[in-house]
């Protein structure tokens, strides 16, 4: 289950805890789909206690498109910048 909190001052953060796999995934992308354009937004990762790789995809897409990953855990940030490394090389290859 995860818990998603959203607060704001000057930037939209919406703080995580929890597990992170498919069904809150598109919670929080609509969440995000539904803020005012132009306004920072930052996902606080610092209680997020697991995640799949639809989640680290949906990160990877999050920094992709300027959101910020706050207090991101290594094992996750790992995760994120092997699956970029991979992506580059498919890229490369066809």
């Amino acid at each position: 289950m995860l818990r998603i909190q959203r607060s704001e001052n000057g930037e939209v953060v919406f703080t995580l805890s929890g597990q992170m796999d498919e069904e809150p995934i598109a919670e929080l992308e609509t969440l995000i789909n539904s803020e005012t354009n132009g306004r920072r937004i930052v996902l606080d990762l610092k209680d997020l206690t697991l995640v799949n790789e639809n989640a680290i995809t949906f990160l990877e897409r999050c920094e992709a498109n300027s959101i910020t990953l706050k207090n991101c855990p290594a094992y996750v940030r790992e995760w994120i910048n092997a699956q970029r490394r991979e992506s580059l090389g498919d890229e490369r290859e066809e």
